[in-house]
């Protein structure tokens, strides 16, 4: 009974501790300017809706949550989309330098971001991709396909591979088997790979801001950029933090039953 009670004292504790940050950016973002810089205080004296009416009237702010939607959802649809064939091909077929090719891929995961700046910076200069949706979709490619090849590989492999011949048997092309048979028995991996493409591209700041100037700023770069003559603007910062967050909370209460699948197969 003491070690039941010691427990969910602890997890009080840690759930406080989480949502305390994202309590206090929520209570930021509802005061004045004044008032955070001047008052400390649990809750706003004057309760203001001001910073949000900026937000979304605003179009150097709307405009970055966007920019940001746009090529996160490019990104997630061509991820998955080259993921899904190769990981295919992991899964079901054996060939020379297959598991040297596999961690490779990963490798190229755990690379920071920082090392393939300069390069992606002088190929979109040349072929004028600078400052697209684009640009930062192909980017963030080179870190979220390895990882979508890993996680599709593992639901793949858990597919008996009779079911491949039973198909064919039956006169299935490799197409129509795929999408039509194959592809539902994995939708609780397709649906983790996005989640975690989504979460890489939604929150990866300096390929995002390095590649992007005007017209595909996005909401991450724009929320470092909110130094003005007056100083900084807390509230408006705040109010972009709490918008920033509901993306992201509303993905994971999509895929959460995917992602508790994912965690039980041991491939995430």
């Amino acid at each position: 009974m003491m070690h039941k009670k010691m427990s969910s004292a602890i997890l009080v504790v840690f759930l406080l501790g989480s949502l305390l940050p994202i309590y206090w950016m929520l209570n930021m973002s509802l005061k004045t300017n004044e008032e955070i810089v001047g008052v400390l205080s649990l809750w706003p004296r004057q309760w203001t809706f001001a910073n949000y009416h900026t937000i979304f009237t605003d179009r150097s702010w709307y405009s970055g949550y966007i920019n940001s939607m746009i090529y996160v959802a490019l990104n997630m649809v061509m991820s998955v989309t080259v993921a899904l064939p190769a990981a295919y091909a992991f899964s079901r077929y054996n060939f020379v330098g297959d598991k040297h090719l596999f961690f490779w891929l990963l490798t190229n995961r755990m690379t920071p971001p920082a090392v393939f700046l300069v390069p992606f910076f002088q190929l979109y200069s040349t072929v004028g991709l600078m400052d697209t949706h684009l640009a930062v979709a192909l980017a963030h490619m080179v870190f979220n396909v390895p990882l979508a090849v890993w996680i599709l590989e593992g639901f793949m492999s858990g597919v008996p591979k009779e079911i491949d011949e039973t198909a064919y048997i039956d006169g299935y092309s490799f197409p129509r088997f795929f999408l039509r048979i194959f592809l539902p028995m994995i939708k609780s991996g397709v649906g983790v790979t996005a989640f975690f493409c989504f979460m890489f591209s939604w929150v990866e700041l300096l390929l995002a801001r390095t590649l992007t100037s005007v017209n595909a700023k996005p909401i991450a770069a724009t929320m470092t950029r909110t130094v003005s003559a007056a100083g900084m603007d807390w509230g408006v910062l705040a109010a972009a933090g709490v918008l920033t967050i509901v993306p992201g909370a509303l993905v994971i209460w999509f895929v959460r039953h995917y992602i508790a699948k994912g965690f039980a197969m041991g491939r995430v």
